[in-house]
């Protein structure tokens, strides 16, 4: 038995990693990783209505008991207790990145003074680098003059054409935001400095390639290719090919790699592609999608509940909770529960079905939340399995191909 991991008894209370002991393994020497990404919340709603969304129509709806924005005391006490965890681990640099809900809901000046709280509190020799993730529809010049002059990076939620971004992405009247968005994008666009990627949701209903051409109309520096939140629990939607060309999600993907890798020259980054060349390379993962590095990210709410990722929204009721709030708890704290710690331990928390892949060091498992089943926890292969195995074979024989072509130079 792998040293902490008690056998899971089949109840909500035992699910893995509810039962690790966190002080059996800092005896055998492993010790937590730092977080440095801090997720924080400023405005809990939305004025759009996804059908997709796993903050308000998954499995999980504590938003509902969630403040509308956190209050302007609370942010101070976020940007201190990042100062302070930063240097209590020596820390050269954080990432800071406002999130909602749509954080623009909470208006630009409450996202300056966030950032401008956390610059003021953390030691002089700390960066802090600042995103703000937003659905794009509230962008204007006056509020990216306002981001752009304190350098804080926006990226935006588009999933393709008009056709394809409004089958999900819409108000709650039903009415698309493609147009408000490319609004807002074609703002964006003019200022290069700030504008840090594209995200989307990949949706088997629309042709891969005219969904990366109509996000290459936006010149995106990074694409951020999603797939659907879902679980053991909840399956992903899995459309036949009486509805879309593409049956699964590696398909999907793949298309897009070839079109991506064999392009005359770089169009943009695609962060799963390059992450699991980088992998295959022997290098270490940036992101929790794929790779084994350890999470150090930390969700603050706008209640100062100190969370898990969002993603885990989309498992079970409450699944994101640790019981921790800002203000009485240090995100050392955080670090010493087991549902954190279980997102380091690398190896040691996957499944016996994983450990015996022979990609489980590029795959990781996959996406901690897509590995949910109900009485056995997060310790499961990724609901996506067979299309992250296909996906990573594919892009490793055509590296392959290129490196046994120049070898033979």
């Amino acid at each position: 038995m792998t040293p902490g991991v008690g056998e899971s008894l089949g109840t909500a209370e035992q699910e893995w990693p509810k039962n690790l002991d966190v002080d059996v393994w800092k005896a055998q020497g492993w010790q937590p990783v730092p977080f440095r990404q801090f997720i924080v919340k400023l405005h809990s709603r939305c004025n759009l209505a996804c059908g997709y969304c796993y903050v308000y129509e998954g499995a999980d709806q504590t938003w509902r008991d969630q403040p509308v924005k956190m209050s302007a005391g609370l942010v101070s006490v976020v940007a201190s207790r990042i100062a302070e965890h930063a240097r209590a681990h020596g820390l050269a640099d954080v990432r800071v990145i406002f999130h909602g809900g749509e954080p623009l809901l909470a208006g630009t000046d409450v996202v300056v003074d966030a950032f401008r709280k956390t610059r003021a509190a953390v030691d002089a020799g700390v960066r802090v680098d600042s995103w703000i993730q937003t659905n794009g529809t509230l962008l204007t010049d006056a509020s990216l003059d306002a981001l752009e002059a304190l350098g804080i990076r926006v990226g935006v939620s588009l999933d393709g054409n008009a056709g394809t971004h409004d089958l999900g992405r819409r108000y709650a009247n039903g009415r698309g935001s493609y147009a408000e968005v490319a609004r807002g994008l074609r703002l964006l666009m003019r200022r290069p400095d700030i504008y840090s990627g594209l995200l989307c949701v990949v949706d088997l209903r629309a042709d891969p390639l005219a969904t990366y051409e109509a996000l290459l109309r936006f010149q995106p520096p990074t694409i951020d290719f999603l797939l659907p939140h879902a679980n053991w629990m909840s399956p992903p939607p899995r459309f036949g090919r009486s509805v879309a060309a593409y049956a699964s999600y590696a398909e999907w993907l793949i298309a897009i790699f070839d079109r991506w890798y064999d392009a005359a020259r770089r169009e943009t980054n695609i962060r799963i592609f390059e992450e699991i060349i980088h992998l295959l390379l022997g290098g270490r993962s940036a992101t929790e999608v794929v790779g084994l590095t350890p999470s150090s990210l930390i969700v603050i709410e706008t209640d100062g509940s100190i969370e898990q990722s969002d993603a885990l929204k989309s498992t079970y009721h409450g699944a994101a909770r640790t019981g921790l709030h800002i203000v009485r708890d240090s995100f050392d704290t955080a670090l010493q529960i087991p549902e954190i710690a279980a997102r380091q331990l690398g190896l040691a928390a996957l499944s016996e079905e994983c450990l015996g892949c022979r990609v489980k060091r590029i795959c990781g498992g996959g996406l901690y939340a897509h590995r949910y089943r109900q009485k056995t926890g997060f310790r499961n292969r990724s609901v996506y399995c067979h299309d992250l195995y296909a996906l990573i074979m594919h892009i490793r024989a055509r590296v392959a191909s290129d490196l046994s072509s120049i070898a033979r130079r």
